[in-house]
């Protein structure tokens, strides 16, 4: 077991601790601990599981949950804002509860729960993707923002149907509750009413510390928020299931395109509930051309609650860039829409002066021969807009892309650990493709490939999600090798 050192804690009591002594303060925020004991509240199944130590909150131990039961709103909060600095060990799960009541033993079955996981994977065959800031199993944070062996301040706020989950300062979950909100068995109790917080010690292996807990009682009463309340319909219930699932739903390519900021993809992809990939078109032509850039580009995109990915473009990127510099991306994706032809021409295949498809059936040995060679010398994670076709071959799809030619490109792609990307943009590739991919043991990527800032919720994704019954161990997402 580790000790935080006599220095660290010293001085986080001096800096921190004295708030917790102040029963409340000007601003309307009132502490929960006091930084010396337990008094308020109350654990249940193993108390060894908590302790007051150097005026910090310890959980680690075997399951339990420290539940606040104290005179403050007699424990019972509808509208708050609650706030705490929280600091993880490698390893370490953990998360706070809102709206739930005490129970005897067992997760809590009220109320909704905060993740904290910055680096915890799961256990036996289970892969916990959830990370922190995450409202667990209904709006899924899939990338870490912050790192254990450090304090972070998670800041919650509920006001009405809506809650918004800030992590140092970062709004990661803006979530409005539905009328009628779709919940799978054994998540059937995560609504909003009212109800006390619970601090949650998932195993012995999880160790972590909070200090300046505190809360500011909102009236129960509120004006109404200018918020959108979602309409459930079929997608919004499937999305809603595949987040309760831990399914890795990523929309891995997104571009700034059009009038589309970064802001509004942020929004886009909180309401939505589908966690984005921020893709940046790299290579010869574009606006990112050489290393330098590449750093200008990540330092802007620095503590986003996205993955970004590079979008390595035409076949001259390999030549342009440090690896130092491209493995600095969450990820890499290309595609081969771009590439030099056997007579020597430079072909974009979706400028229609440049194809020629004369003869279709060479065009197509050509085009897969360059498929191939991309899949199979580019140091790439996803294959994007993968079956594409030209505008004069669209229509022969299903003749022109013969089981032979897919079976080559689905046995490249799985060789070399490379995922497919299902496009919702083209609505490539087919069904069929999928199920032969599926059975060969590829892995998928969702990908819009926007033009504009005008793009859906991957609908077309969705719809060969179930056609074609993939699960999570189907998709990949970065950090996940394929």
């Amino acid at each position: 077991m580790h000790r935080i050192s006599f220095t660290l804690t010293l001085m986080a009591w001096l800096t921190f601790g004295c708030a917790g002594l102040n029963r409340g303060t000007n601003d309307g925020w009132i502490a929960l601990f006091d930084g010396q004991s337990l008094n308020g509240w109350k654990v249940n199944e193993n108390r060894q599981s908590v302790r007051v130590e150097d005026g910090l909150l310890i959980c680690q131990g075997p399951r339990a949950h420290l539940f606040y039961t104290g005179d403050v709103q007699n424990a019972s909060f509808r509208n708050f804002e609650l706030q705490a600095d929280i600091m993880t060990w490698p390893g370490a799960n953990s998360g706070i509860y809102f709206h739930t009541e005490f129970q005897e033993e067992g997760w809590p079955e009220k109320g909704y729960e905060v993740q904290i996981n910055n680096t915890y994977r799961g256990s036996d065959n289970y892969r916990e993707l959830k990370k922190t800031g995450s409202l667990y199993a209904v709006r899924n944070m899939l990338k870490t923002l912050v790192r254990d062996n450090e304090w972070f301040n998670l800041h919650l706020i509920v006001r009405g149907k809506r809650i918004q989950v800030n992590v140092n300062g970062i709004l990661v979950v803006d979530y409005v509750e539905p009328d009628n909100p779709p919940r799978i068995e054994g998540l059937t109790g995560r609504l909003l009413g009212a109800g006390t917080f619970a601090l949650q010690c998932h195993d012995p292996d999880s160790r972590v510390a909070f200090r300046n807990i505190r809360v500011k009682p909102l009236p129960d009463k509120l004006p109404p928020e200018p918020v959108h309340v979602p309409v459930v319909n079929e997608n919004y219930a499937l999305i809603d299931r595949l987040n309760a699932e831990n399914f890795p739903l990523i929309d891995s390519h997104v571009h700034l395109k059009g009038n589309l900021t970064l802001e509004d993809a942020l929004a886009r992809s909180r309401e939505a509930g589908i966690f984005y990939g921020i893709a940046a078109n790299c290579g010869l032509g574009f606006p990112i051309t050489d290393d330098k850039g590449v750093i200008e580009y990540l330092e802007s995109m620095k503590n986003q609650p996205v993955f970004v990915a590079m979008q390595a473009e035409g076949r001259e990127w390999l030549n342009m860039f440090s690896r130092e510099a491209i493995e600095k991306f969450d990820y890499v994706f290309s595609d081969a829409l771009t590439f030099i032809d056997d007579n020597g021409k430079r072909i974009r295949l979706w400028v229609k002066e440049e194809v020629d498809v004369k003869d279709r059936e060479a065009f197509m040995d050509m085009y897969v021969n360059r498929i191939l060679k991309v899949l199979n010398t580019e140091p790439i994670d996803i294959f994007v807009n993968p079956t594409f076709l030209p505008a004069a071959l669209a229509a022969e799809y299903d003749a022109l892309w013969t089981e032979e030619r897919m079976q080559q490109v689905i046995d490249a792609a799985v060789k070399n650990r490379i995922a497919i990307e299902i496009n919702a943009r083209y609505e490539i590739p087919s069904a069929r493709f999928i199920k032969l991919a599926k059975k060969s043991g590829a892995k998928f990527a969702f990908g819009t490939n926007n033009g504009d800032e005008n793009y859906g919720n991957l609908e077309y994704c969705l719809e060969i999600f179930r056609e074609c019954e993939l699960t999570g161990t189907d998709m990949w997402m970065p950090g996940v090798q394929p």
